[in-house]
């Protein structure tokens, strides 16, 4: 076989094989991406230009929050945030619209201990999706009916929906970077 006919076999086949490397490549990303933050992953991808926007915006989030100095609670500091939580449960008998405020303050104080920037709720939520993407949606659906309880609008049932929504946040925080889940009821 001559060299140019041994050529036109071999560049072809490498062609191929170099465009299945990364066409692989980019759906193994794209399913990691996908794994790492679920729900968050298609929230993001149809509120993005494209595809590859909404995925660089979650490798984004990602650079971003390896930056960011994210540490477990000790011991004492999770008793103290336990027995506020149930301070906050407690006061919701009496004054409902002020237990989801002081609710939403206490994940706010309990993000910023563990070392997630607190000034901005649409940057907590990006930072939040990077390890916390399954309880993003109960921080969504919390926080808009503690914006509607400070205008008084929001009925019993939705107040007592938010208590329960910020508890998923809540517990997850705790637990994560120590110890187990805890299981108590909202």
């Amino acid at each position: 076989m001559s060299t140019g006919t041994l050529l036109a076999i071999i560049i072809p086949i490498a062609v191929v094989v170099v465009a299945a490397a990364v066409v692989g490549s980019l759906i193994m990303r794209r399913r990691r991406l996908r794994k790492r933050f679920g729900p968050e992953y298609e929230r993001t991808i149809q509120n993005a230009d494209s595809r590859q926007a909404g995925e660089r915006e979650l490798r984004a989030r990602e650079k971003r929050h390896d930056s960011l100095d994210i540490r477990p609670l000790d011991g004492s500091a999770k008793d103290r945030y336990t027995r506020d939580w149930t301070g906050v449960q407690e006061e919701f008998l009496d004054r409902p619209e002020e237990a989801v405020h002081h609710a939403d303050q206490l994940v706010t104080s309990l993000m910023h201990d563990r070392g997630y920037p607190t000034q901005d709720f649409e940057q907590r939520l990006k930072d939040l999706s990077v390890q916390h993407s399954r309880t993003l949606e109960h921080y969504r659906a919390a926080h808009d009916v503690d914006v509607l309880s400070t205008r008084h609008q929001a009925t019993t049932e939705q107040l007592r929906g938010a208590m329960v929504h910020y508890r998923a946040l809540f517990d997850e925080l705790l637990a994560d970077g120590g110890g187990p889940r805890r299981t108590t009821p909202a």
